[in-house]
């Protein structure tokens, strides 16, 4: 995977379940937005949406793992699509699909909704844990990466949490 991307082997992602799509295609999607040209790490961002954040709004048991990775993707100079790259953390954080449908149905131990909810905590765990990386973008000099990083910590600020399940 070259000097970015290192801890990537480490994960099962054969193991993961994606919000839509199979969690297996998340290194290749990431060795592109890392490696690819402009117009092939913007798509590589679209489909690793659908991976790891269906809709918008669905997050995946493979969304939390890739959070740090998108983070590191974030911070690298020669990636070119940092804003959309904080536009998906900022639809990861805000998700809260699988809560509100668990508390619908009944809360968590109801059969379709046992797993789901945690997948929605360690996602948004995950991009809190990385807060400090997302303040160092805010600073960009690249508009553009700085709005998008604001964006996202206003999104963490404001946030009024998770529903109970």
């Amino acid at each position: 995977m070259g000097s970015l991307l290192k801890g990537v082997p480490g994960v099962r992602w054969g193991d993961l379940r994606g919000a839509q799509a199979p969690a297996r295609d998340i290194p290749a999607l990431l060795s592109r937005i890392a490696y690819g040209g402009e117009e092939v790490a913007r798509l590589a961002v679209d489909d690793l949406g659908d991976c790891v954040c269906a809709l918008g709004f669905v997050v995946g048991e493979a969304t939390a793992p890739t959070v740090p990775f998108l983070l590191e993707l974030a911070e690298a100079p020669q990636v070119p699509c940092t804003p959309e790259l904080l536009e998906l953390l900022e639809k990861i954080y805000r998700t809260r699909t699988w809560h509100s449908s668990a508390a619908a149905a009944g809360g968590p131990r109801r059969k379709n909704f046992q797993e789901q909810p945690g997948w929605e905590v360690a996602a948004r765990a995950a991009v809190l844990a990385g807060r400090h990386r997302i303040e160092g973008l805010a600073g960009s000099v690249q508009p553009e990466v700085a709005e998008a990083a604001r964006g996202l910590l206003r999104a963490i600020d404001e946030d009024p949490g998770l529903p109970e399940v």
